[in-house]
């Protein structure tokens, strides 16, 4: 059983780490490509109408039900070799490794996801990631509401979390309050989207990219504090 540790920052992936809004522009061009703008539209609402169901995206649920929809064609095959292939490792942001291993020397860095069983974990793996926090990797359907698995599972005496997503962050701290500090770091299309400012709490700590965090230490990460 692991034992308590005083400090667990918890690192989202999605636009925190790496950028997927670069990875779904290259999607979308590769459907387009391969298929015309008609099925790659339609590749996209079926993804949105599953996430919204399922409440998480799954890029290869929706690759199998448009399967259904088209006719089988070796273009199709080769869509879920891009999927699994994919370079990840090419899409992080700068310095996202280096936060980890500075992150890594202060406390004990997971990353805390959520997606898919499949393609997230590949994603996270093929980017470094998962070698980068020595396996230790969370991939609940909704962050907010895996609270307490997290903590049976990372003990700690006090949490960090970094995402893009501060109506994610409110809804984490409003269950943890104190003992988690939220880092909202400013990147991907959630980030700027209108609501963005409007979370309440608001986040402790504002980063304008994931980098920024090799200029803090451990102080810096109490709650309402700003290292940007």
């Amino acid at each position: 059983m692991l034992t308590d540790s005083p400090t667990v920052f918890l690192l989202d992936v999605d636009n925190t780490l790496l950028d997927n809004d670069r990875f779904t522009a290259d999607l979308g061009e590769r459907l387009q490509g391969a298929f015309g703008s008609v099925v790659r539209d339609r590749y996209w609402a079926i993804f949105a109408s599953q996430r919204k169901e399922a409440g998480y995206a799954d890029y290869l649920a929706a690759l199998q039900a448009l399967r259904l929809e088209i006719d089988e064609t070796p273009d199709l095959l080769r869509m879920s070799t891009f999927l699994l292939e994919y370079p990840f490792a090419e899409r992080l942001y700068p310095d996202a490794l280096a936060v980890i291993a500075h992150l890594g020397a202060i406390g004990r860095t997971v990353v805390y996801s959520d997606g898919d069983i499949v393609f997230q974990p590949r994603k996270i793996q093929r980017s470094g990631i998962w070698a980068a926090v020595e396996g230790r990797v969370l991939i609940p359907v909704h962050k907010e509401r895996a609270l307490a698995s997290m903590q049976r599972n990372y003990p700690a005496s006090h949490y960090v979390m970094f995402d893009d997503k501060p109506q994610l962050l409110a809804a984490m701290k409003r269950s943890l309050g104190d003992r988690l500090t939220t880092v909202f770091v400013r990147q991907g299309h959630y980030a700027q989207a209108p609501d963005a400012g409007a979370a309440d709490p608001a986040p402790d700590t504002t980063l304008a990219a994931i980098g920024d965090a090799l200029g803090c230490g451990i102080a810096d990460f109490a709650p309402v504090r700003t290292c940007a």
